[in-house]
């Protein structure tokens, strides 16, 4: 497998859905934070979710999730995605996109580009061995983030 990108464009500024659940029981959400990068001589892709997500819990339960890449035009669509919970709505009905099956999780017929990652790790980030700062900025009123690790299985274009 070979995917090049300009990764902290990917994450930072064009942003992307994290995907996780069968076809029949799926949610997504918004991601702008997420690496890709090798370990355990694995090719490997980095997300964080917060616990207070609903997407939390398929990432918990299921062994694969997808991180999907969209053309510019969906980025009011995946900031809709990225503000709105599956819990109190038909999200994905909403957004207009179309899920399709991704080996065993979930992506969606527009996507440009989508990792399909078997989960390999997850530990909560510990806000108190983060700087001051961060921790001021992105941790004072909301719940901490989850890291996932995740195996790099298979690249849909």
């Amino acid at each position: 497998m070979e995917y090049t990108t300009d990764v902290f464009k990917q994450f930072g500024k064009t942003w992307g859905l994290v995907t996780a659940g069968s076809i029949n029981d799926f949610n997504t959400m918004t991601i702008g934070w997420g690496g890709l990068g090798t370990i355990w001589g694995l090719d490997a892709v980095t997300v964080y979710v917060r616990t207070s997500r609903y997407t939390h819990e398929f990432m918990d339960r299921e062994d694969y999730f997808t991180v999907s890449f969209f053309p510019e035009e969906y980025k009011k669509t995946l900031g809709t995605l990225g503000s709105v919970s599956g819990r109190d709505m038909d999200k994905i009905h909403a957004s207009g996109l179309t899920p399709k099956a991704a080996g065993e999780s979930v992506t969606f017929e527009e996507a440009s580009c989508t990792l399909v990652c078997r989960k390999l790790f997850m530990q909560q980030l510990d806000p108190e061995k983060i700087p001051a700062d961060i921790r001021k900025k992105y941790y004072s009123s909301d719940a901490p983030h989850d890291m996932y690790i995740g195996e790099l299985v298979d690249i849909i274009r």
